[in-house]
């Protein structure tokens, strides 16, 4: 079948209010590893260190994280419309004062603003791209995948291009694009229907009471501090110019995007889904090991190759985080990041901190742990996670699913 092709239309053929959606999607998505290949730079023309620099990844992913509680809260009381427009709005805002922070400290409060637009935003592009696309929610989930991908590919290479000139110029860059999808979906997006019922800032913690969702989520929190320890802290490992470590994290997006929308499914449908990602964690574990310890080459080669593991986690992760709970998918959703994506926000923190305490390999140690941590939940919790697991189809959502911000 044509990876286009759904069976039941192609993902091309879609209203100008969906590719409208869809490609803000791709811009909020870049946000997110946007900064990756100037870290450097940024720290050098804020004469700040390292840990401070790192603190722009966990202002962000910390307001992400609490916002999990807030987004289903704003949508289904203003609707999905208002709440993507007010979203695109904040980082529009966030994204060009960022640009002119003159100390690191600001930069960090900004990037902490962005990242509460962001989150109201990826939190319910699909569930509006699902309730406005042609051709069945298959498309509509393949159209919004292939958008994170894109964007987490496109995001460190727009870094490196637009940051060779001067640090400053992605967050104006950003700024610029965002306006224009803020103009496009004002433009082309009608108000969708809102949900019969309203969603209680308590629901998502409420969801997590469920065993399987709450082992779904701590196996992903440890997951997670693996994750962003590649994303944030190998640049400064590589310590490439921005071109060079840009190239890189645009292969790295490019595997992770490929992994994440084709392979993975793939995978899923012949081993099941708790050895797909039980597998993946461990050789994850594996990969950073060698990332951390290895020479300059080898880190280069398991950075680039990490992408591929982490797209496989990435989708697996949430069909189970969708599928697990009888808990409504939009709820359980946000219960399940409202977890995971403190470890976002710790991994850029700590990776430095250790490193000064120790070494500069040890941070990568301390991630491999996490990720084998992950897979011993997993393993430990298989009886509450296989009932459903057994049942899930590579799918990565269904009509009334909103919060594939899991990926």
């Amino acid at each position: 079948m044509d990876p286009i092709d759904t069976g039941s239309g192609s993902i091309l053929r879609q209203p100008k209010a969906v590719w409208a959606t869809a490609g803000a999607s791709v811009v909020a998505f870049m946000g997110i590893g946007l900064v990756d290949p100037i870290l450097p730079s940024i720290a050098e023309g804020l004469d700040a260190t390292a840990g401070q620099v790192s603190l722009l990844f966990t202002s962000y992913f910390l307001i992400t994280a609490l916002a999990m509680l807030v987004t289903g809260f704003v949508s289904s009381r203003i609707g999905g419309r208002r709440t993507l427009l007010l979203g695109l709005a904040l980082v529009v805002v966030f994204a060009g004062l960022s640009g002119t922070s003159g100390s690191v400290g600001e930069l960090v409060g900004f990037r902490a603003g962005w990242g509460l637009g962001n989150a109201l935003f990826v939190s319910t592009a699909l569930a509006v791209i699902v309730g406005a696309a042609a051709g069945g929610s298959a498309a509509a989930i393949l159209l919004y995948e292939s958008a994170l991908g894109l964007g987490m590919a496109c995001g460190p290479l727009l870094g490196a291009l637009l940051g060779d000139a001067n640090w400053r110029y992605p967050f104006f860059g950003t700024a610029a694009l965002m306006a224009v999808g803020f103009a496009c979906i004002a433009a082309f997006l009608t108000e969708q229907p809102r949900p019969a019922r309203k969603t209680s800032l308590l629901d998502p913690v409420k969801a997590l009471g469920h065993g399987g969702l709450a082992s779904t989520a701590v196996s992903a929190f440890f997951y997670n501090y693996t994750f962003f320890t590649v994303l944030a802290f190998t640049p400064f490992v590589l310590d490439m110019s921005p071109y060079r470590s840009g190239a890189v994290f645009f292969a790295w997006g490019v595997l992770l995007a490929v992994f994440s929308v084709i392979v993975a499914p793939r995978l899923q449908k012949r081993f099941g889904s708790l050895r797909v990602l039980g597998g993946s964690l461990v050789l994850l574990a594996v990969d950073v090991l060698v990332l951390g310890h290895g020479g300059h080459t080898a880190a280069v080669a398991c950075t680039v190759l990490s992408g591929a593991l982490i797209g496989v986690n990435n989708t697996v992760y949430t069909e189970l985080a969708l599928g697990v709970s009888d808990a409504p998918r939009p709820v359980a959703s946000a219960g399940y990041n409202f977890v995971r994506w403190f470890a976002a926000a710790a991994a850029p923190f700590f990776a430095p901190r250790i490193e000064e305490w120790s070494d500069v390999h040890m941070p990568f140690t301390v991630a491999a742990v996490t990720a084998v941590l992950g897979a011993l939940v997993v393993l430990v919790r298989r009886r509450s996670l296989t009932a459903e697991a057994e049942e899930l189809r590579p799918r990565h959502a269904t009509e009334d699913g909103v919060g594939v911000f899991a990926n």
